[in-house]
């Protein structure tokens, strides 16, 4: 029997703190594993795969160790931890037999080239998981904002935000023992309690072009295969 996808074209976005999992910064190997699993899960379902990783596991634990660096140029060095981060994720992809490209805001031939939506969504229908890195190429923008400049070009059916916590909270769940879950909220009623999803720019662009939002615990195993097949995850934002 055919499997029903609820959604199937996502972006899937990904911290790069996520990815050091135990460690204090860089990549852990098994987590970036765990994450190609479930990728690997959708995939061979037939969704189309766009991914769009954070760099904050690199770039931010050179933060720590140096001074004098610019918001701009900082924000370039963040873009280069990101190709980094997609680097390694196609490799462990290759590794599972699942094919991929890595696409992005600035281009680095031969490993990178400069993302355009024609392309982009040529290679999602050829059945190639597509990494995006780089951010938007811009100083000033956040990996968010990528993810929901990205999924609004190719026309994705919603974008999925891994964090490590199992939805929105009306407040820090990992501070507040009393804090009350949403399953469901709408764009509206996020921004009049002032809920804490994505940054400003990166909302409004899923808000006014009608992109749901997903959060939910990416470290639970099958989240993401259960959200495509349409079951209640995390909170879904629309």
């Amino acid at each position: 029997m055919q499997n029903i996808m609820k959604y199937k074209r996502i972006l899937l976005k990904l911290s790069g703190e996520s990815l050091a999992g135990s460690l204090q910064y860089g990549i852990e190997v098994e987590r970036l594993e765990d994450y190609a699993k479930e990728i690997a899960s959708v995939y061979k379902l037939g969704t189309q795969v766009a991914i769009v990783l954070g760099g904050g596991n690199i770039f931010r634990g050179f933060q720590n160790n140096t001074t004098g660096i610019d918001r701009v140029q900082g924000d370039y060095m963040g873009m280069l931890a990101t190709v980094i981060n997609s680097l390694g994720l196609q490799a462990v992809l290759k590794n599972m037999n699942i094919p991929s490209v890595v696409m992005g805001g600035i281009a680095i031939d031969p490993i990178c080239e400069k993302i355009s939506r024609e392309r982009a969504i040529r290679e999602l229908e050829s059945g190639r998981v597509l990494i995006i890195s780089g951010g938007t190429g811009n100083p000033f923008f956040t990996t968010d904002s990528a993810a929901a400049l990205r999924a609004v070009e190719i026309k994705a059916d919603a974008i999925l935000k891994g964090t490590r916590v199992d939805g929105v909270y009306n407040a820090d769940p990992e501070k507040d023992p009393n804090a009350v879950k949403y399953d469901k909220v709408s764009f509206g009623e996020a921004l009049e309690k002032q809920l804490r999803i994505m940054d400003q720019t990166a909302f409004t662009l899923c808000r006014e072009n009608n992109l749901p939002i997903i959060v939910f615990n990416v470290n639970q195993k099958g989240n993401v295969k259960r959200i495509v097949e349409g079951e209640q995850v995390g909170t879904l934002i629309f």
